[in-house]
Formats: C-alpha cells, sequence, structure tokens
C-alpha cells in the first residue's frame, strides 16, 4: 500500500529505515516502546521482532509475556489503518496490541479500551509523524507552543511522554530543522536542546519516502531525555541516489554504524559543538540588546517628556517633535531587539550542512565552452550526414 504512491503512503514508513531506527535505539525486554502516530505499526512490530531476536531461546515465559502484551503502544487516528495496524502486530506475534484509535493531538478518542493500563510516560518512543500537516486551533489547545505544523505538535508531545532517561527515534523533515522564524519551532527545539541530549542527526537522501507518496527531504533525529545537548554528532547520507528500483537499505548504513560507537568523523560525519554555538550567538546579539535597551530607556524619557509637555499645554510644535522622537526611538529599540532574537534563533537552526562537502567547480571559460558546443554541432551534423546517405 506504501508504494502505491497514493494516500496510503501517509501511513507507510520504508521498512529498512525503520530497522536501522530500532537497531540504534536497541530497545530492552524491560522498557516500553510507543508510538504516538503509529501507521500500519511498523515501528512496533520491528521493535518487537528485534528484542525477540535478540534474547532468543534465553526468554522466559514472563518475559515472553510482557514483550507480547505490556511492552508495545501506540496511537493511530485513521479509521482505515486503525484495524490493518491492530492485523499487523497480530500476525507479527503481539497477542494484545494495545492501539488507541483516536487525534493523539486534540485527545478526541474513538476507541481506547485496548490502551487501558498505559504507562504516563515511556521508555522509548519510536515514530515517524505526519509531514507538512496543518492542524486547528482546537489541535494546539493542550501545547505550551502554539502551531499549526503538525510535526512540531508531534514533538512537544514526545518530550512530554518520554520518561526522564527514556530514548526516542523520529522522522523529521528538513523545514522542522532549520526553520527559525517562527517562535514555535525555535521554543520547541530551544526545550528539546534544554530537555534532552539530541546525540545524533542523520540526513538522509531525498527521494527516501518518494515511494510512499511524500517528496520532502528528511532526517533522523535521535535523542535522550534528562541532560541538555552539548554537541551533536552528525552523519549525512544525502549523496545517495535514491529511486524506485534503488531504494535505500541498512546495507547504506553500513558506515554509519561502524562509526557510531565512537561519533568519529569522516568524510560523511562530523560534530557541532552547540555550547559553543549557544556562546556565540549570545556574544553577537548583546551589542545589539545593549543599544536596544539604551533606545528603549531614551524612549522612556521622552515618553514622560510628552506627558508633561501634554499637561503644560505647550505648543503643538513641541508636542509634536516628541512624539515624532518617541516613535523613532520605540521602532529603534524594535529593531534592534530583532536583530539579537535573530542571531539568538539562528542557534537553533539544525540543518545538517556538510562541513567536508567538496565543492566541484567548473573553471571552463565561455570561450571554451563555445569550443565544446561547435564540436559537439560538427559530430551532430556528420552524424545526420552519414544517416541521410544511408
Amino acid at each position: 500500500m506504501g508504494e502505491k504512491g497514493n494516500d496510503g503512503g501517509q501511513f507507510f514508513t520504508p521498512r529498512e529505515i525503520i530497522r536501522a531506527m530500532v537497531q540504534v535505539i536497541a530497545p530492552n525486554i524491560d522498557e516500553t516502546v510507543y508510538d504516538p502516530g503509529c501507521g500500519t505499526g511498523g515501528f512496533l512490530a520491528q521493535s518487537f521482532e528485534y528484542i525477540r531476536n535478540k534474547l532468543g531461546v534465553k526468554m522466559t515465559a514472563e518475559q515472553i509475556g510482557t514483550l507480547k502484551n505490556r511492552t508495545f503502544w501506540g496511537r493511530e487516528k485513521e479509521n482505515l489503518i486503525y484495524p490493518i495496524a491492530l492485523a499487523n502486530l497480530i500476525l507479527h506475534g503481539l497477542d494484545k496490541p494495545n492501539i488507541w484509535h483516536g487525534n493523539t493531538l486534540t485527545g478526541e478518542e474513538i476507541y481506547g479500551d485496548l490502551f487501558e493500563g498505559s504507562p504516563h510516560q515511556f521508555d522509548v518512543i519510536l515514530t515517524n509523524p505526519p509531514f507538512g500537516g496543518k492542524e486547528s486551533k482546537d489541535a494546539q489547545t493542550d501545547f505550551d507552543y502554539k502551531t499549526g505544523s503538525t510535526q512540531v505538535l508531534f514533538l512537544q508531545h514526545v518530550l512530554k511522554n518520554l520518561k526522564e532517561g527514556g530514548r526516542c527515534g523520529i522522522v523529521v523533515d528538513e523545514g522542522l530543522l532549520f526553520r527559525a522564524n517562527e517562535d514555535a519551532f525555535v521554543k520547541t527545539k530551544r526545550k528539546l536542546l534544554d530537555d534532552c541530549e539530541v546525540w545524533c542527526i542523520v540526513s538522509l537522501p531525498g527521494g527516501v519516502f518518494t515511494a510512499a507518496g511524500a517528496g520532502v527531504k528528511t532526517n533522523l533525529v535521535f535523542f535522550r531525555k534528562g541532560e541538555a545537548t552539548k554537541k551533536i554528532w552528525y552523519y549525512d547520507l544525502s549523496d545517495i541516489k535514491v529511486g524506485k528500483k534503488t531504494p535505500l537499505t541498512l546495507k547504506h548504513f553500513e558506515d554509519f554504524f561502524d562509526l557510531l560507537p565512537k561519533r568519529s568523523e569522516s568524510d560523511h560525519s562530523w560534530t557541532v559543538d552547540i555550547e559553543q554555538r549557544r556562546q556565540n550567538a549570545l556574544n553577537e546579539a548583546k551589542p545589539f540588546k545593549d543599544k536596544a535597551n539604551h533606545k528603549q530607556q531614551e524612549s522612556l524619557q521622552w515618553k514622560n517628556k510628552l506627558n508633561e509637555l501634554k499637561k503644560s499645554k505647550s505648543s503643538e510644535e513641541a508636542i509634536t517633535e516628541a512624539e515624532t522622537k518617541l516613535r523613532e526611538l520605540t521602532q529603534e529599540a524594535k529593531e534592534l531587539s530583532n536583530k539579537a532574537k535573530e542571531i539568538e534563533d539562528a542557534v537553533y537552526d539544525l540543518k545538517a550542512v556538510n562541513p567536508n562537502k567538496k565543492t566541484v567547480t567548473d573553471t571552463r571559460t565561455p570561450h571554451e565552452l563555445l569550443d565544446i558546443i561547435e564540436a559537439k554541432g560538427r559530430e551532430i551534423a556528420e552524424a545526420l550526414a552519414i544517416l541521410k546517405v544511408s
């Protein structure tokens, strides 16, 4: 269904991406696993297989019961997909698929009996929230940072539902990472970096989700809740050409998994010091903040002066001059404050930009290019002449 390129694609994450994410997060038998937008249940099913294969014959009867009944939890909104998710998990061997049917963001429940007894927070969250969705005001009610962006709201939901010390792997579109011009995006990412250690971001190739009906550029973000982010290790897979006949596979992740344990640097991997970036931004923004404060103090003085002029019924010329000065100073202070905010918010542009990528520059001159075109034109003319003779 996910490969048809139709509406079904929104519920489908390529299985090789899921397997790679599960392998990075490595859920354990004593942990709960949650997907707030589980679609057909791919993350839950693959996590179940991962734990079962890791333990193998060593699993006790009690562990088997826990794994099949109390480990995996999910939510799904769509009426068509909900029963498919239940069937998929049962066919994978889960005796009790704990899937809640309803709108994760609004809390509007359609059927919640299977979700009874769920934990308040989870040890592991693995998810791929919908790309590019727009939510109504109703969906934004229970969130600290209001926005219509579905992915931003889902990320806030994840942060709220992840235990202290819990781990998360999430698929996000690149827009969520680099946008720093909307308060909800910036504040959500600031909370993410303040409350969690974002330790890895993987830049995926374009076209990974094309077969599933989504053409946006995507990234994998991995983090642990409990400590602020100091450094982020990036890995770049964006140079890989992906198409319908050449999908992204686990083999493409081999170098990533080799470098992952030590978070080593290479042509495809690098580390960004978030602490240093924050400090640099504070230093750069400080002069603008200081000037803004100075302008605000000046504007306050002119405001008081204006009030005095009006009380004393001074000349219209004096009052007009004071009003003009007040407007100018207020506007200057606002512009300086906005500039300082822009500098500080740029810290939260987390887009993967590979510093090791070599730029190929064409050094040929216009005359050389014209000679090449002329030569190609002669080749074509000669080929056409041969075809006409034959």
